[in-house]
């Protein structure tokens, strides 16, 4: 089936940032007296959200400062500048997207910023996404709540129908419907 647009998220589908927060995490949650690697932070906290992270790590009996968040994304923001390689092979998935007319948007829990920094070393491919960048701090609900697929889907390139949504290196196609 065609579908009549794809939304990608970003970390782990379009730009290898995982490995780098996964390990910037698990070494601060280690600081604050959960000794956890950065294969349990994978595990635990995949696709979730940083207050999620912190809410959980607290439970766990980890003692967070109360402003853990931000310090963790200015931790995260400094080691994913150092460089983020794109997922291979993703230029030419939007290539073929475009060659076959089909408009595509990024929707991820992670902030603006995070994706500035992680999609702005490679400009051709921030260039190509410019407008249809798409945050959870846009919205009321982070994934999975529908909120950030609908205000993605209702951009300026597609209707909020026929959507495909690219997470974890995955996608299942939507009936095709062309608005």
């Amino acid at each position: 089936m065609r579908p009549a647009a794809v939304l990608f998220d970003c970390d782990g589908v379009l730009v290898d940032s995982e490995p780098v927060t996964d390990r910037v995490i698990a070494e601060s949650l280690s600081r604050h007296g959960l000794p956890f690697d950065a294969a349990e932070v994978h595990a635990l906290f995949l696709g979730g959200t940083m207050a999620g992270v912190a809410e959980t790590a607290r439970r766990l009996g980890a003692d967070l400062p109360p402003d853990w968040v931000d310090r963790i994304y200015e931790e995260m923001f400094a080691a994913l500048a150092l460089g983020t390689a794109l997922i291979p092979g993703i230029e030419a998935v939007l290539d073929a997207l475009d060659a076959a007319g089909i408009p595509y948007a990024v929707g991820s829990n992670g902030p603006h910023r995070k994706m500035e920094i992680t999609l702005g070393q490679h400009p051709g491919l921030h260039r190509r996404l410019r407008g249809r960048i798409f945050s959870r701090h846009d919205v009321g609900r982070p994934k999975p709540a529908p909120d950030l697929y609908l205000h993605a889907a209702a951009g300026p390139t597609c209707r909020p129908t026929g959507w495909t949504a690219s997470t974890r290196r995955c996608s299942r196609p939507l009936p095709s419907a062309r608005p």
